[in-house]
């Protein structure tokens, strides 16, 4: 016989159909509080230059509050208020979430649907902050394709504060979201900024200052800057004449591939495998821990000519996306773990440090990419041979230089690297406040004259 667990409810707080909440919060259908709208279909408008915003599912993708930024123009008197909470209504874009608020009056496809606020009734910053928390799939249909339809909206249960404790709830989460639009432009402008610079240098368009001229060792007074380096051409362009082009097979050593691994191949700890989702932009592995997986000492032991420590420079020469985001990149190891290399990825000893920082950051130039990518073979699953590979040719300025390099565009990859821990980190405060928040278990301080301004 089972004995049911009596769920102690705190002084203050009563339990209802969706958990507990505060006695002074109510819950209500959803459909009570909003005006639901669908949009219609593109065929039926002509898209101007100027007019009322057009939204449709791909304009939602980028990761701010609101919905501002779309290419599409339309003539219409069918527009939906700014403020309302713009979402897809089917496909797979539920399942991610892709909740945002009207930055101005527009319309959508329809494939997208909105949420209106009633006044005095629902803050809209409270219920774009009450769907993201809770989830578009906690809301839609999804036993075959998710879909969201006025059924599934109307009876959806949310929890009730008055309007003034809404709005210092939505206030609170908004303060965030501002700190996270902040991270995410900083980080933009940074990787934007680092991007320049690796093409400036790598190229030697633009040549650090000590070496950009040759020095008068004959001068009574030492060393001085006099003549200035030039260029030259080569079969990769123009070069600074100190430069030269060689083959990657020229600067590497033991380029070792992965190891042919099946699924009953790998345990729940052991030896680490290294897998091509873990070679990034940023010049080092990033491995999360739970997507870690692992083989046993003695499986690794057998393919010992698959491993791979600090000592290598990783990378990717097959990929199963046919674009092949991947192929080419390269990166660290920043730790002294043995890795067993899992297909797809291959690593080198390069002939000293430098080459090898060089090369990491070489591999995200533009050039080295178009290079990479018209090396590559096959449709479905996409590679890169060994022969291939060392065939690539690269720029190399003289070893000092070259580290020297590398040593500036690895700052900056770190920088930006501790920028997006910081973004990773507020993000998660952010999702502890809204379970804290949300669900009235920390209560904010408001106007308590409001008290009863809503009756739901």
């Amino acid at each position: 016989m089972s004995q049911a667990i009596n769920q102690v409810i705190p002084e203050g707080y009563k339990q209802t159909e969706i958990g507990i909440i505060p006695s002074e919060w109510s819950i209500s259908q959803l459909g009570e509080l909003v005006v639901i709208t669908s949009g219609e279909s593109p065929s039926k408008f002509d898209f101007i230059s100027e007019g009322v915003p057009y939204f449709k599912v791909e304009q939602l993708n980028n990761g701010n509050v609101y919905a501002e930024e779309t290419e599409y123009r339309i003539k219409t008197k069918k527009t939906i208020p700014a403020g309302s909470i713009i979402f897809p209504k089917r496909g797979a874009s539920i399942l991610l979430n892709k909740i945002r608020m009207l930055k101005k009056d527009s319309f959508m496809d329809t494939n997208l649907m909105t949420l209106t606020c009633l006044p005095n009734l629902l803050d809209n910053m409270f219920l774009y902050n009450i769907l993201i928390y809770q989830g578009l799939d906690k809301v839609a249909d999804t036993t075959s394709i998710p879909q969201i339809n006025n059924k599934h909206i109307i009876p959806f249960i949310i929890p009730i504060p008055v309007k003034a404790e809404q709005t210092a709830i939505a206030n609170a989460l908004s303060d965030v979201d501002a700190l996270l639009s902040e991270l995410e432009q900083l980080i933009a402008k940074k990787q934007a900024i680092k991007t320049a610079t690796m093409q400036q240098l790598l190229t030697g368009k633009t040549r650090l200052p000590q070496f950009a001229f040759y020095s008068d060792t004959n001068s009574p007074e030492g060393a001085v800057e006099s003549k200035s380096k030039g260029i030259k051409p080569s079969e990769l362009g123009e070069i600074p004449e100190d430069w030269e082009v060689t083959t990657i097979d020229n600067v590497i050593s033991d380029l070792r591939g992965g190891a042919p691994f099946k699924p009953s191949d790998f345990t729940k700890s052991g030896i680490k495998v290294l897998p091509k989702g873990g070679v990034v932009k940023g010049g080092v592995l990033k491995v999360l821990e739970k997507d870690q997986q692992f083989c046993s000492k003695i499986w690794s032991s057998k393919y010992s000519k698959n491993c791979a420590d600090s000592r290598y420079t990783i990378v990717v020469l097959r990929d199963l996306v046919p674009s092949g985001p991947s192929i080419g990149l390269m990166v660290s190891i920043p730790t002294d773990d043995k890795y067993v290399l899992a297909q797809g990825v291959y690593g080198f000893i390069a002939e000293n440090e430098e080459t090898s920082r060089y090369l990491i950051q070489y591999s995200n130039t533009k050039e080295y990419r178009r290079a990479a990518n018209e090396i590559m073979v096959g449709s479905t699953q996409v590679h890169i041979t060994n022969g291939a590979f060392k065939s690539l040719k690269i720029p190399f300025p003289p070893k000092t230089e070259r580290g020297l390099i590398a040593t500036i565009l690895s700052d900056m990859d770190n920088e930006i690297q501790t920028l997006e821990q910081r973004l990773s980190k507020t993000r998660q405060i952010k999702q502890g406040m809204m379970q804290e928040l949300l669900t009235g278990k920390t209560r904010l301080p408001f106007d308590k004259d409001t008290r009863s301004e809503v009756s739901v």
